[in-house]
């Protein structure tokens, strides 16, 4: 297994689009729902325990983080969703700072989308397909939490996410994943140096707003 993601270390967090950091290198922006894993995800990506912050209270962080990787590369972890205790006010101020990130970022290189493979495209799930379809934003489905259950069980979940991304236009892949077993991460990580390191082509013509 590579030992780039190894190297991620936590560079800053953003609250608004004025505290982003500066844009350069390649992006690629982690998603889910509170309770999908996808903090965990990260951790397991990159050997690190404690990298990405996990909460016992769902929903609770609103911050973009950016983890630095050598070669101006960076791991995005964006809010997670679904489940947090905040007036709707404060929600839609998150919404919208989260799509202003991923429709202006002009080094985003692709979206993942973490999903429990036992209740994969959920609402939001869906609704962050579409916003990346509307975009042409390449997405990559993690469906975590593979150890909760037997083979047949995780591949016909894996068949049916399969079909389903097929309503979609953009790019979209999907694979199995265990946080917990670190099942998936070599598959995870090779799929990621493809988007760190993009074609020309990809580059001049992605990116439209």
């Amino acid at each position: 297994m590579s030992a780039f993601y190894q190297q991620a270390r936590f560079l800053q967090s953003a609250t608004t689009t004025k505290t982003l950091p500066p844009e350069m290198g390649f992006e690629v922006a982690f998603s889910g729902r509170s309770n999908s894993g996808k903090s965990s995800t990260l951790n397991r990506l990159c050997q690190q325990k404690s990298l990405a912050r996990t909460s016992k209270t769902p929903g609770r962080t609103q911050l973009i983080n950016f983890f630095g990787l050598p070669d101006d590369k960076f791991l995005v972890d964006l809010p997670g969703y679904g489940y947090a205790k905040v007036p709707n006010k404060v929600k839609f101020e998150w919404q919208r700072f989260i799509e202003s990130y991923l429709r202006d970022r002009i080094t985003l290189q692709g979206l993942v989308i973490v999903m429990d493979i036992r209740r994969p495209m959920l609402d939001y799930d869906i609704n962050m397909l579409k916003w990346a379809e509307a975009h042409q934003l390449p997405v990559h489905v993690v469906l975590n939490k593979h150890d909760k259950l037997k083979h047949g069980q995780a591949k016909s979940a894996l068949l049916k996410t399969k079909q389903q991304l097929n309503d979609y236009s953009n790019k979209c892949s999907v694979q199995m994943f265990s946080a917990l077993k670190g099942l998936g991460v070599e598959d995870l990580s090779n799929h990621l140096n493809k988007w760190h390191q993009p074609s020309e082509k990809y580059l001049k013509t992605s990116k439209t707003k």
